[in-house]
């Protein structure tokens, strides 16, 4: 008994604890729970029977592959399908779900489930993540994890004629059907297919899940969920879905339109390809940019310019409360938005007869300009230790920030102080400009005295 009361005491005090921190420090209470789920994911692919070859894997190479995983990146150190064992690709796979849920999300369900209720910290925490009003983080918590399972069903039968027809064993095509499934979704860049998928640009049945998973995954919960109970009424969707889909959209199509102008006559990538395969690799490669980071070509032979735009897509990313990085396509609306009222003269930024304030306008600011502050600190950093060229380090940088995957293929041999550079900015991508949102949301103020008002000359 005496040890059942001190166990409890302790549990209550840690209880207490993780309250307090939720409350105060809210965005340090989120990298504490991220940095310690990819500890325990390092800890496992550190385990002899995690990886195929002799001995086990390296420190490194397991904390590399338990970041990119858990920050639903995809950069890769080996080639998945035969640097892991069947245990590895496991715990790879349930790294990225956990990972996709997204971390402020994560830590209000783990609220839930010590304390059988939501309370207000953790509402305002998975408020600021999934931007919810609090009476509906409840019901979207649950959305969040029905939408999950069910999208991630779907592409599994949708993927699963694909591994047949590779001459796999149903219960084979069946686990690789449901990995692949989980990493399209979540925008998570893992590959178990054996020597990658360039050799499937033109499998249709293998690329339409692509295609469908990574939009659904990249658009944002909150999106997902407002479109289900409004389609029928598009005029009630909420400022956030209209801005996000139509933005969504606009740089999609400007994406496969930028990759079929510059490398439609290239024969590094979509000019070595005929009809339908060259069309659809397109597609497929404008879908993936910002998000899920899989790729049917080579990318090492695309040209500069494309490599210019890629960077530019990855950095803006998918939407907010998504599986995808960046710094979101509703931030940079938002940008865009208060450049063209500027431009215009208009006091107000408008979009779909809603007027923005102005503290969102900072925020998105301050969440773009943190993004490139810590691109261009990885990026120097790189090259300082590679004597890389800028573009390429730049391209790599961007990827691991944006949570994308794309790589020039520079990331398997990279010393480990590069490495260790790519899981900062892997890290500081997934948590960074979110938990940065959600602190300085909740730490706004209004000031009862107010300073005079006078302009620096700007430009």
């Amino acid at each position: 008994m005496p040890t059942s009361g001190h166990d409890k005491s302790r549990a209550q005090g840690l209880r207490s604890y993780v309250d307090q921190l939720a409350q105060e420090r809210p965005a340090r209470l989120a990298i504490f729970v991220f940095a310690g789920i990819i500890a325990v994911a390092t800890l496992l692919l550190s385990l002899p029977f995690a990886y195929s070859g002799p001995g086990g894997a390296s420190i490194i190479n397991a904390f590399f592959t338990a970041t990119s995983a858990v920050s639903v990146t995809g950069l890769t150190v080996e080639e998945t399908a035969t640097a892991w064992t069947g245990f590895g690709h496991v715990v790879i796979m349930i790294s990225m779900m956990i990972g996709g849920l997204g971390v402020m999300t994560l830590a209000s369900i783990l609220g839930r489930a010590v304390s059988h209720r939501i309370g207000l910290t953790q509402r305002l925490l998975a408020a600021s993540e999934t931007k919810s009003r609090l009476g509906e983080v409840g019901s979207l918590l649950t959305a969040v994890l029905v939408a999950s399972l069910s999208i991630e069903v779907l592409l599994t039968l949708m993927m699963l004629p694909s591994f047949l027809n590779m001459g796999e064993p149903l219960l084979e095509a069946v686990w690789h059907s449901m990995f692949m499934a989980v990493s399209i979704f979540n925008n998570g860049g893992f590959v178990i297919v054996n020597g990658g998928i360039e050799h499937l640009v033109g499998d249709w049945l293998f690329c339409i899940p692509i295609i469908f998973g990574t939009m659904a995954g990249a658009i944002g919960f909150p999106v997902i969920r407002d479109v289900y109970h409004n389609w029928r009424k598009p005029r009630f969707l909420t400022l956030h879905s209209k801005l996000t889909i139509s933005t969504y959209l606009i740089l999609w199509v400007g994406g496969i339109a930028a990759i079929f102008l510059f490398e439609w006559g290239n024969p590094n990538s979509l000019g070595s390809l005929q009809g339908d395969d060259k069309i659809l690799a397109g597609i497929v490669q404008g879908t993936t940019i910002r998000s899920s980071g899989l790729s049917t070509i080579d990318l090492v032979g695309v040209s500069s310019s494309t490599l210019f735009i890629f960077d530019a897509l990855m950095f803006v990313g998918g939407g907010s409360a998504s599986t995808a990085g960046g710094i979101k396509v509703a931030t940079f609306a938002v940008l865009v938005l208060a450049i063209v009222a500027e431009a215009r003269g208009d006091r107000d930024m408008v979009a779909f007869g809603k007027r923005i304030p102005n503290s969102t306008l900072r925020l998105a600011v301050s969440s773009a300009f943190l993004g490139a502050t810590l691109v261009g600190i990885g990026a120097l950093a790189l090259m300082y230790i590679t004597d890389l060229p800028l573009e390429t380090v730049l391209f790599e940088a961007i990827s691991a920030f944006a949570t994308s995957g794309l790589s020039l293929g520079i990331t398997p041999g990279l010393p480990t102080a590069a490495k260790l550079v790519l899981i900062a900015l892997m890290f500081t991508g997934r948590v960074g400009t979110m938990t940065l949102a959600a602190a300085l949301a909740m730490r706004e103020r209004q000031r009862q005295i107010r300073f005079t008002e006078e302009s620096p000359i700007i430009g």
